[in-house]
């Protein structure tokens, strides 16, 4: 089987300006970085700025957007659908991220059913996961992680367009992040969970990444790690310090 592509997403998360967007995407445009073979990158602006950014930005990455609705468009006020996205040829969309699953209460289903309902659209997903700080206290981060992962795939049968954000609450914005070994244990524990419960052959294709202050000073040592195949940037992916992380595809390609 071939090895899983490196992948890296910024999410911009609510942040920015028209010019802000021009001068991210300059910076990430003028950057010289590993080739489409070694490393996938998608950006993910506010909806009001996919158009824009999708515009300007160079051929090799695209852009996704931060969410979108679990059905049909209607009436929805407020929301975004999958068609809607597809219309603007945007491929990819986030989902379930913990923000949105903490301060709009959105539970393990319903993510779910946004996550089913998004690939059948023919869109790409990074399907967010992870525990609190409470919970990793408590020693239940794969029971939590686990839970997330089993509630998906009790919706989807096709695994293609679909990837996995790890990406622990408590060190998301916090400036603390998981160590390398954190890390590590719990994508390993996420691929002995898919290979037990969906298959080995998803088990082994399907890309896992790290969400989490991932930044320019700690992401080698995170990409080393076997079972972590990208990153889910926040801030950092809002300073030309994302081209250092993007860059940090050369150890796993070099240790391939």
């Amino acid at each position: 089987m071939a090895p899983r592509k490196f992948f890296v997403g910024g999410n911009w998360k609510c942040n920015g300006t028209g010019d802000d967007v021009k001068k991210i995407v300059t910076f990430l445009n003028e950057a010289e970085v590993p080739s489409e073979d070694a490393v996938e990158v998608v950006v993910s602006p506010p909806f009001v700025f996919l158009q824009q950014a999708k515009g300007l930005l160079r051929p090799d990455f695209a852009v996704a957007a931060q969410n979108c609705w679990v059905r049909k468009g209607g009436a929805f006020t407020g929301e975004i659908s999958a068609e809607m996205l597809v219309n603007l040829q945007v491929p990819w969309v986030i989902l379930g991220h913990s923000e949105r699953r903490a301060l709009l209460n959105e539970s393990n289903d319903f993510v779910a059913d946004k996550v089913a309902y998004a690939l059948a659209q023919g869109l790409k997903v990074i399907a967010c996961i992870g525990e609190t700080l409470e919970q990793r206290e408590a020693g239940t981060t794969m029971e939590v992680v686990s839970a997330q992962t089993k509630a998906i795939a009790e919706k989807i049968s096709d695994w293609t367009n679909f990837l996995l954000a790890y990406e622990p609450v408590w060190a998301i914005g916090t400036g603390k992040v998981a160590s390398p070994a954190q890390a590590q244990e719990v994508h390993d524990g996420l691929r002995k969970w898919l290979h037990a419960n969906v298959g080995p052959a998803v088990a082994e294709s399907t890309r896992i990444i790290y969400g989490g202050s991932v930044n320019g000073a700690n992401c080698k040592q995170l990409a080393a790690q076997p079972d972590l195949d990208g990153f889910l940037v926040g801030g950092a992916s809002l300073k030309p310090e994302f081209v250092d992380i993007i860059k940090s595809a050369t150890v796993k390609s070099s240790s391939a």
